[in-house]
């Protein structure tokens, strides 16, 4: 165990050390304090990057739990040291989904002030079955899929407190959701498979901002890439940007690698499996294990084991046989390491200066989704451009009157 432990201390270090920006806020959250006392319960991908956030919500005072927000996301070696640090976690990698739940129940057992969420089953858990535990000032929430979810309770008038939409911040969906995602898919997809992409055709489906990331990723290494899209704006996009853009119907017959991306339901199902491509290979890279049918890749089978850790055949009964990756979970990481740690330094600062704006301006807040304040985004872009060697001109004086006058209408 010991062996673990500084295993996972030298990655959470590694990571750290290319997150500067977290730094900087664990700095001068490790002098003010401005969660003292409070309980926070996190649910997350727990991995390196993430041990560095929960470490400085930890230095700023808060009584912090981590649970897993993935059943296949879980760092083993990273929990083994955070846990030695003082941070309390339910995650193990490859735990069942009777332990997933128990670790998302724990947190609520816990009586949290803030909640900081991904995918937000445990904002969900806490209206629905849990509506008793604890006096929640507000919850921030780290994907699309999550805030989709918020903004559904929100309409139905169903969410209690404010919740701060992470994911749809300029510093997290502009740069987490396309250059993270772009590299880590690939990350994910030859760490499972070793297989070459150049040169085969690959399915994208959905050209959001993930599907963006991916199918640029896709093409840089040599990829035909294909998107299948349900919105025409993001199509033509699509198309505009050299993709060729098709139904999965037919994309599906011709396709060597379809990757999921859309954050619904059955977006590869039975129909799309009787005519697909021998050798396929499937992966998701949407919150939750649903974009590819499970359900129906077992009913069309008639043969199925895991071929090499992470790739699963289903066989079919005219010989085709296709390629579940990460049991249809995220496969960057369910098989690989995750976003690098230079974008999740971004994506955790605002988490971070997110919690404390709830612990300091929750009680004043509404019920409802609300934005990242402008201040705080713009806050981690700014600290973020030196590491970055990014250096930016300034505004003139008379640029500055010159943009007043028009706002002034002379």
């Amino acid at each position: 165990m010991a062996g673990r432990v500084e295993l996972g201390r030298l990655k959470i270090a590694w990571a750290k050390a290319h997150m500067p920006v977290l730094a900087s806020i664990e700095q001068r959250f490790a002098r003010e304090k401005p969660l003292a006392g409070r309980r926070v319960s996190a649910v997350l991908h727990v991995e390196a990057k993430t041990c560095v956030l929960a470490l400085a919500l930890k230095a700023g005072g808060a009584e912090l739990r981590l649970a897993a927000g993935n059943p296949l996301s879980t760092d083993d070696d990273a929990v083994a040291a955070v846990v030695e640090a003082g941070v309390p976690t339910w995650a193990r990698k490859g735990e069942s989904m009777d332990e997933y739940n128990a670790g998302i129940r724990a947190m609520l057992d816990f009586d949290p002030e803030v909640i900081v969420d991904d995918g937000a089953d445990l904002v969900a858990l806490a209206h629905t079955s849990r509506p008793d535990r604890g006096h929640v000032l507000g919850s921030t929430e780290e994907t699309t899929a999550g805030v989709n979810r918020l903004k559904a309770m929100e309409r139905s008038k169903a969410l209690r407190w404010p919740a701060i939409a992470v994911n749809d911040a300029s510093m997290k969906h502009l740069f987490d959701n396309r250059y993270g995602c772009g590299q880590s898919f690939l990350d994910g997809l030859f760490s499972a498979t070793n297989l070459l992409v150049a040169g085969r055709t690959c399915v994208v489906a959905g050209y959001g901002w993930v599907g963006k990331g991916i199918a640029s990723r896709l093409r840089g290494v040599g990829a035909d890439v294909i998107v299948t899209e349900v919105d025409p704006v993001r199509a033509i996009e699509a198309r505009l940007e050299g993709f060729r853009v098709r139904p999965m119907i037919e994309a599906a017959a011709e396709a060597d690698v379809i990757v999921t991306t859309t954050g619904t339901v059955g977006v590869v199902r039975g129909e799309h499996l009787k005519v697909i491509k021998d050798g396929c290979l499937l992966a998701n890279m949407g919150h939750f294990d649903v974009e590819i049918s499970k359900p129906d890749l077992a009913a069309m089978a008639v043969h199925r084991e895991v071929v090499r850790p992470s790739v699963e055949e289903f066989r079919f009964g005219d010989g085709r046989r296709v390629y579940l990756l990460g049991d249809g979970r995220l496969i960057n990481l369910a098989a690989g390491q995750g976003h690098p740690a230079e974008i999740m330094d971004l994506s955790f600062s605002l988490q971070a200066l997110s919690v404390e704006y709830l612990v300091r301006h929750g009680a004043s807040l509404a019920p409802g989704v609300h934005p990242v304040p402008l201040e705080l985004d713009r806050a981690v872009a700014e600290a973020a451009m030196p590491s970055l060697e990014v250096r930016i001109d300034r505004p003139t004086a008379e640029q500055i009157r010159y943009a007043e006058s028009w706002t002034e209408g002379t």
